[in-house]
């Protein structure tokens, strides 16, 4: 009776019957009835159902689905949504547990044996992020073709869709790297700089670099976040404070490197004394600011070069000559094969704003010396060949040259510690700028004297904490800069070493002093028989005779200074010998001594912005720019050039809209 009476109603009204969205998405034929409307079929809109398929029903009669991956089989849900499919998704022992970093990076290029779209989207987006691809790739036509014909389950999206799941891919990404840094057992140093896209938007890059509980030096840059001007000190502090404390990181900062920037200046003064005032700083903050060691070698060597000397001007030339036709490189390809000499090596013309570009072309014009003077023969147009004395002289600067060059590529490096590899580098460049002050060339004598006078400017001025990175180098330790300072200036150096020691030992009496204790077995009811025995013992051995962990490193022989030495695989393995002394020296190692980090990460936000997508928000940008870092950022890392890595170096001084020489740190 109820239900024919329900059917006439039905009939009576014309009233539709109104089906909610989850049982739309749950039911596997969904009919809706319409008044002069045949049966219409709606199929699910689920994300759960590509990963289900139907099967036959049980004895009840109860439609049912069973799970792709792992084959258990679940009732098809009926009014009360796909909540436990979604679970059983969540936790299906066939699921793919890799991030798509993992599949990025995979060997396979992330195959998989069944199709899943949220990783799909995942893969695409993040080939977005990789290859600096367009939003609208998703939506070109082809492609879109070939997603169709490779898989006709794949969900087509949009560029819209595709802004969105970059934002959402970067906040976890994000949670990822805070949970990083805070379960890092080291400090964290820092590299900051900013940056000015095409259409003059400036943008501020935070990098950080720390050891990981593996012995690892690990580098995330952090934050690629637009700055509107001004770009005075007290927006930079400020700003810079925000970010610590977002990412909750302004507890564990150790330092910050910059470059030679007055505004940079103020900035780091505030920003220490914010962090001071929280007590967050170690040794007060004495070894919180670095400044960009290969910002000034470059400035120091730029000062040498002003003048070029005519030797290197007829280099360029005829670099530029052969370069010139297809004809005369032949020619010069001929003599190149006369003088049994390799072709493949080829010859680089310099950019005379930067100066590696300078010295690599006289590096390769050395090596066809030969060559030159037969072209010279064998073509009478060819004017410009050096002489027998001008390759001499170019011979010799290529040596002196060498010398910054290498310190350079030693300073660039951002997987392994550089902060031990300073002093020794420094100390070669003084040594090396004070003999050449006696040569008998004019020319050199003259370059010397340019690049000592601003090089002892910034020497005097250097941090303290460079020197105590080299002690804790067990290849050299304190005799090292003992060594150094007698040699540059004999015994009036030995007030510098002194400070040096003394700060050494302060900064490990702090580490000492914050070392966690252990418990013991005991408990808090033996506490006074353990001190009672701690006592005894002191009175035994004597106070005076024990030597702390740093006295007994410093004791020990040194390693040979030839030894092919893994100095974070030296701590590694005495950090239970040295617990104190070796927290200290995972937190020294990891100070940065150059801000390439963040300039390699300038080279990403150019191919980011560029004329052809200079429209991008910020926050997109940051996204861009900070997830390709954090999903495979290494590994572009140890694919990069070092060539590219120094020119970046080389170029920082260029297109600094706040650079100046307020406090004599730029170039004059």
């Amino acid at each position: 009776m109820e239900e024919t009476n329900k059917s006439n109603n039905m009939e009576n009204t014309n009233d539709v019957e109104i089906i909610t969205e989850e049982e739309v998405d749950d039911l596997e034929d969904v009919t809706v009835l319409m008044e002069g409307q045949k049966k219409k079929r709606r199929r699910k809109t689920s994300l759960v159902w590509p990963h289900f398929e139907m099967v036959s029903p049980g004895p009840d009669k109860k439609p049912r689905c069973k799970c792709k991956r792992c084959g258990l089989v679940y009732l098809v849900p009926g009014n009360y949504g796909t909540g436990n499919l979604r679970r059983h998704l969540e936790n299906c022992v066939r699921r793919d547990t890799r991030d798509v970093g993992q599949l990025l990076l995979s060997k396979n290029g992330g195959a998989v044996s069944k199709f899943e779209p949220d990783k799909f989207r995942e893969l695409l987006v993040a080939a977005i992020v990789m290859h600096d691809l367009p939003f609208r790739f998703v939506e070109y036509t082809a492609i879109r073709a070939i997603f169709a014909y490779l898989c006709p389950e794949a969900t087509i999206i949009t560029r819209n869709t595709a802004r969105a799941d970059l934002i959402k891919m970067h906040g976890r990404e994000k949670e990822k790297i805070k949970f990083m840094l805070k379960d890092a057992p080291s400090r964290i140093s820092l590299t900051s700089d900013l940056w000015t896209s095409v259409i003059t938007d400036g943008y501020m890059c935070i990098t950080a670099h720390f050891i990981d509980r593996n012995w690892v030096l690990q580098k995330r840059v952090l934050n690629f976040c637009f700055m509107p001007p001004p770009h005075n000190g007290v927006s930079l502090s400020e700003k810079m404070y925000n970010l610590l404390c977002e990412w909750e990181i302004e507890n564990k900062v150790f330092s910050v490197t910059l470059d030679n920037a007055s505004s940079n200046d103020v900035s780091v003064e505030i920003l220490r004394t914010q962090l001071s005032i929280r007590k967050a700083l170690v040794c007060n903050g004495d070894f919180f600011h670095l400044r960009c060691c290969a910002h000034i070698l470059n400035l120091i060597v730029q000062d040498g070069l002003k003048e070029i000397d005519i030797a290197i001007q007829k280099i360029r030339e005829s670099v530029k000559y052969v370069k010139g036709s297809q004809v005369r490189k032949q020619k010069f390809l001929e003599s190149v094969n006369q003088m049994s000499l390799d072709g493949k090596r080829g010859l680089r013309q310099d950019v005379p704003t930067r100066w590696n570009s300078t010295f690599l072309m006289i590096e390769n014009a050395l090596y066809y010396r030969r060559a030159f003077c037969h072209l010279e023969l064998t073509d009478s147009n060819y004017k410009n060949c050096p002489t027998v004395d001008e390759w001499s002289k170019v011979e010799k600067i290529d040596k002196f040259l060498a010398v910054f060059y290498d310190a350079t590529c030693a300073f660039s490096g951002t997987k392994y510690p550089a902060a031990n590899l300073y002093f020794p580098s420094v100390f070669m460049i003084y040594l090396t700028l004070r003999q050449q002050m006696e040569n008998e060339d004019e020319y050199m004598r003259r370059m010397a004297i340019q690049m000592l006078a601003k090089f002892e400017k910034y020497w005097l001025d250097f941090n303290v904490l460079l020197a105590i990175a080299v002690s804790l180098d067990p290849r050299y330790k304190l005799q090292f800069v003992d060594f150094c300072y007698k040699k540059l200036y004999g015994y009036s150096g030995s007030p510098a070493y002194l400070n040096v020691r003394e700060k050494l030992f302060s900064l490990f009496l702090e580490y000492a002093s914050n070392a966690p204790t252990t418990s013991t077995a005991t408990g808090k009811r033996g506490g006074k028989v353990v001190n009672e025995f701690d006592s005894f013992e002191i009175d035994e051995e004597s106070a005076h005779s024990q030597k702390s962990q740093l006295e007994l490193y410093l004791d020990e022989p040194r390693v040979d200074r030839s030894a092919n030495l893994d100095i974070l695989s030296f701590w590694k393995g005495n950090q239970f010998r040295f617990p104190e002394l070796s927290s200290m020296a995972r937190d020294v190692l990891s100070v940065p001594i150059s801000t390439v980090a963040s300039e390699s990460t300038f080279s990403v936000g150019g191919r980011v912005i560029d004329q052809f997508r200079s429209s991008l928000r910020p926050d997109t940008v940051e996204a861009l720019v900070c997830t390709r870092d954090w999903l495979y950022g290494e590994k572009e890392l140890a694919q990069m050039k070092l060539d590219e890595l120094v020119e970046d170096i080389m170029n920082l001084d260029i297109n600094k809209e706040f650079m100046d020489d307020n406090r004599g740190h730029s170039q004059d």
